[in-house]
């Protein structure tokens, strides 16, 4: 039985994915739950206590339900600072409970205002008035409340909850995501109600691709994706711009595909990724910022030159001295410290971006638009319900660590020019190739970078093995495991030659070209 003392948190999700999870390990943590009559019926429904807010402030939801939240005892809940005596007691006076998480949902505004036939008064309602306050009154108060705007969030708040609870800066950097929402969901109905389908932003540029081109950026001001922040050195170029944009889409984690082993599935959590010319030259996954940008640094500094590095993970100092230390046109990363700051911004000529967390996911959801033959093709994201499937089509299977870099190498390989080959050892990039015109010159020369590096690493490729050459090469090369899409009319043959070569294969039923 939980204690009116007991630590509380509000739920109000109209998206009900990862609800299960996250109402469970709050409860098994000690929180009370108190949510929305919904919310409520469905954690029930998992046979997990929970509490109406109506229940805590007196009312029923009002309006039909246009007024749920909108109470002192919730705001108060949730803006109380225990730190100062008359809040504790204003709390204790009024019987309420001190909220330390609060997970809400904004009602889906875009999605029913560009839905055909929907009337006026249906876009209204789709305006969230409670759920706003909500997460900018727990954003706020970020020093002691955990804010979760986005499902996306919950496994790892859930972790936190695990070592002791969020650090301040989880905390900060959650508040950041809400208060980023609530901006984007604003300008959505500021476009909306102003008859602007678009609100377009255009900045000019010193030049294009070269000296003598003329080039401007142009952007959705109401659009789901907000760009990185400068906070020093020079302004981006147009080359800056593809850079940075191929550079944070490689931060984006790739989701285990269907028949890919749960144990085998990566634990460290921080990325960092360095591009040439929108070609990936290094990444890595490691436990600390400072620890993948001196792996993603070392796979191959000569191309790392003047390249673009990002990284999803706040940087620190000793990050920051990593950086410094090599010449770079760009940084971008989620935050830095006062200290990484002082380090960084000494560099000049380097250009310091810090972007919002979930930016990597949101570049992947955006559509593609590209010019071509003086027209526009557009490409819809990747539906990302469709999860990819793995098969082992050799009698080896890849052990435990190879799953891992596999899965590693297949994510990354996607962002780099067709024909592409990847070569990777434990969680990281040791020799990249693409652009060839044939998929076997991309297996050779990826391997050459890797030298000696390559014996008993892993390879991923962007299509499937037209010949065996392709495959064989990677066995000459010394490659242990192999992972391909399939779709060959000699398919057999490329598993024959890697069943010769004890070469471990695994066929995916997608492929990933970049053009």
């Amino acid at each position: 039985m939980l204690s009116a003392r007991s630590p509380a948190a509000l739920l109000s999700l109209s998206d009900r994915n990862g609800l299960a999870p996250l109402a469970g390990v709050l409860r098994r943590h000690g929180y009370r739950l108190i949510a929305t009559g919904g919310t409520a019926a469905a954690v029930r429904e998992i046979g997990i206590a929970c509490d109406e807010v109506g229940d805590l402030i007196g009312h029923p939801p009002l309006l039909d339900g246009r007024v749920k939240t909108l109470h002192p005892k919730i705001m108060a809940g949730i803006l109380a600072d225990p730190s100062i005596p008359a809040h504790v007691a204003d709390l204790e006076r009024f019987e309420i409970p001190p909220i330390s998480v609060v997970a809400v949902n904004l009602y889906p505004f875009e999605q029913t205002a560009a839905r055909d036939g929907t009337t006026s008064a249906e876009i209204v309602e789709q305006i969230d008035i409670g759920g706003v306050t909500l997460l900018r009154a727990a954003a706020k108060n970020h020093a002691r409340v955990s804010v979760l705007s986005s499902p996306e969030q919950y496994e790892g708040f859930a972790g936190t909850l695990g070592r002791g609870g969020p650090t301040p800066d989880e905390r900060r950097r959650w508040a950041v995501e809400a208060f980023a929402l609530c901006e984007r969901y604003d300008a959505a109905i500021v476009a909306h109600f102003s008859g602007a389908s678009r609100s377009a932003r255009v900045t000019k540029l010193r030049y294009g691709e070269n000296p003598w081109a003329r080039a401007q950026f142009q952007h959705d001001a109401a659009g789901a994706v907000r760009l990185p922040e400068p906070l020093a050195g020079k302004a981006l170029s147009y080359n800056n711009l593809l850079d940075v944009d191929s550079c944070l889409r490689l931060l984006a984690r790739p989701e285990p595909p269907r028949g890919f082993p749960h144990e085998a599935v990566s634990r460290r959590a921080v990325v960092a990724a360095i591009v040439k010319h929108t070609v990936p030259c290094g990444l890595a996954v490691r436990d600390s910022a400072a620890d993948a940008l001196a792996e993603a640094l070392g796979a191959d500094p000569i191309s790392a030159f003047g390249g673009v590095v990002a990284c999803n993970a706040p940087l620190d100092a000793p990050a920051a001295h990593l950086i410094a230390a090599r010449f770079l046109e760009v940084v971008a990363a989620p935050d830095f410290s006062a200290e990484a700051l002082v380090v960084l911004a000494a560099r000049k000529n380097l250009r310091v971006l810090r972007f919002e967390p979930l930016l990597p996911e949101r570049l992947l959801s955006a559509p593609k638009v590209r010019s071509a033959l003086g027209g526009l093709l557009v490409e819809e994201p990747d539906p990302a319900a469709e999860r990819d499937e793995w098969t082992v089509v050799t009698p080896r299977a890849p052990s435990a660590e190879q799953w891992r870099d596999l899965l590693f190498a297949f994510g990354a390989v996607r962002f780099v020019k067709s024909n592409a080959a990847l070569v990777a050892r434990g969680e990281s990039a040791i020799g990249v190739c693409g652009g060839q015109t044939n998929r076997v010159s991309a297996v050779e020369l990826a391997c050459l970078r890797a030298g000696s590096a390559a014996s008993g690493a892993v390879l991923a490729s962007d299509g499937f093995f037209p010949f065996a050459d392709g495959l064989e090469a990677a066995a000459r090369a010394g490659i242990a495991a192999v992972v391909a899409p399939h779709g060959s009319i000699r398919d057999q043959e490329v598993i024959e030659a890697a069943r010769k070569s004890d070469v471990a294969l695994v066929f995916t039923a997608r492929r990933y070209f970049l053009h």
